[in-house]
């Protein structure tokens, strides 16, 4: 009887520890674990209560990270995980050319062999650092399902399996040591469908006890139970991880999905008034731009945005994770880029691509190195500044729109973007010209009643030789480039710029993303 009691008590205490180990959420309340419920599930109220956050506004620059298991087949794409069981996809044969048969050798076989042996948080931080940024987003958990985090909810996980670490715990911490803002992306709406082309195999996708595959739906397709799940496994993001900024894929837009991610954006910004904290959310399409971050996916908006909005692109033209042969971007290419999207009150969000070990290839970090040598002299251009009441002059257009940042453009001496700070006017002209520029937006009739009171080459210790004319402002150029490419002028008034300066061509401003 003694020993009947004995394991009755042990196993309530199991029972008490498993109970307590695991949170449990109410996703049919939008309050925080704290009881705070401004926020409602509603873009009316959201639009009144919300506030975009300084630290994004002034930040301007930030660094995405996808790496995860499809870091091991390092091919075609970071949807290897889908395109290895489409059959006519090239993944497809590559995939039983490289591995095996599918039945044989699973994406989920790909996980013991992704073992993060090198990686070092606090070595990518300091690289990040130096490459200028601001905030860091580690993709927590992409289509795969494969979640990068400690999730109660998910058994595949990186601490349970492959790095066994918990990969975002220890970004958090490295993140916020060196000072920068912590934010993750979540991908997991996808992984309801993602998988559907592997159920011809019944030793792997087939078998419905792996949940790594998701619920293998057609194409898209959500239900009501799939959007209380997603649900649920975001708001344990919010909870362990707090971070200052959520980043989403295209399909959170669902009909079936939207009143869920509502809910969603509701709980995430009365959770971040407990913290103290102004966050961000950033999606694609569908949700108004005054109640989050509208975000465009390798691309560009092609005017100046009424409210903050973010360009997200990756260092590699072909991939997002890590992949053989990768093409990577030049630094200046990125560099114009930058330029161009602040100067549109928006933010670039860069990405790169660790290999499956952990670590960062030479070719990526030296372009993020000399990101950060431009940004040391121009930084003051970029940080901290506010878009005039156009973005820019010249001739040259720019590819817009999503998926059209691969090429580069050929900017010229005349092709020029401005920022703003206080009385200072930042003219960033994209080439060098040994004529000099004319800057014609800051023609006498523009600058009005107001003084120049002296202008500067950002990095250059030259004297800059200028005059005002009705054609516009003609800057001369110093003998010495003080940097490789797009050269910021510095034209300091003695008025709060934008109070006194006019222009008779400002572009149209969009309210809504597109």
């Amino acid at each position: 009887m003694g020993k009947y009691i004995y394991l009755m008590l042990t196993l309530a205490l199991c029972a008490s520890c498993q109970s307590t180990s695991k949170k449990s959420y109410n996703i049919d309340s939008v309050a925080s674990p704290k009881g705070t419920e401004i926020f409602q599930p509603n873009w009316e109220n959201i639009a009144k209560n919300y506030q975009f956050p300084e630290w994004f506004v002034d930040a301007k620059f930030g660094i995405f990270i996808h790496w995860g298991v499809y870091a091991v087949p390092a091919y075609n794409s970071e949807w290897y995980s889908r395109d290895m069981y489409q059959k006519g996809h090239h993944s497809y044969k590559h995939h039983i050319e490289t591995w095996g048969p599918q039945d044989k050798f699973g994406y989920k076989d790909f996980i013991p062999l992704f073992k993060a042996e090198k990686f070092n948080a606090e070595e990518w931080v300091e690289l990040f650092k130096k490459a200028g940024a601001k905030y860091v987003v580690p993709v927590a958990e992409h289509h795969d399902g494969f979640s990068m985090y400690d999730s109660d909810l998910n058994e595949w996980n990186a601490v349970k399996m492959g790095p066994k670490k918990d990969i975002i715990g220890l970004l958090k911490k490295a993140i916020e040591k060196e000072g920068l803002v912590f934010g993750l992306s979540t991908h997991r709406a996808e992984n309801a469908w993602f998988f559907n082309g592997g159920m011809n195999f019944p030793s792997d996708v087939q078998d419905t006890t792996i949940t790594l595959y998701g619920r293998r739906y057609d194409n898209e397709k959500y239900t009501e139970d799939v959007a209380r799940e997603w649900l649920t496994h975001t708001y344990e993001l919010v909870d362990k991880y707090q971070p200052k900024l959520i980043w989403f894929d295209w399909s959170v837009n669902n009909p079936v999905l939207m009143p869920y991610f509502n809910k969603f954006m509701a709980y995430y910004y009365n959770s971040a008034l407990d913290w103290g904290e102004n966050v961000v959310v950033n999606t694609k399409q569908g949700y108004p731009t005054d109640v989050q971050v509208w975000d465009v996916e390798r691309g560009k908006s092609g005017k100046m945005m009424q409210f903050p909005w973010q360009t997200d692109t990756s260092v590699g033209k072909r991939s997002w994770s890590y992949i053989d042969g990768e093409e990577n971007k030049t630094p200046e290419q990125i560099v114009h880029d930058l330029i161009d999207i602040v100067s549109k009150n928006g933010n670039l969000l860069l990405n790169i691509g660790p290999r499956a070990d952990g670590t960062i290839t030479d070719e990526q970090k030296e372009v993020l190195l000399s990101i950060g040598k431009w940004l040391e002299v121009n930084g003051e251009a970029i940080y901290g500044t506010r878009c005039w009441k156009k973005f820019g002059e010249g001739d040259t257009e720019p590819a817009k729109g999503s998926f059209s940042d691969n090429a580069a453009t050929a900017y010229t001496a005349q092709d020029i973007r401005f920022t703003t700070k206080g009385n200072d006017f930042y003219a960033i002209v994209l080439n060098w010209g040994n004529d000099g520029v004319l800057v014609k937006s800051l023609n006498k009739e523009a600058i009005n009643d107001a003084k120049i009171l002296g202008i500067n080459l950002l990095g250059s210790d030259e004297k800059i030789n200028w005059e005002q004319t009705d054609e516009g402002l003609k800057i001369a150029f110093p003998e010495k480039k003080p940097c490789d490419y797009a050269y910021s002028f510095k034209i300091s008034f003695d008025k709060k710029v934008g109070e006194h300066l006019k222009s008779e061509a400002i572009n149209e401003v969009m309210k809504h993303g597109s």
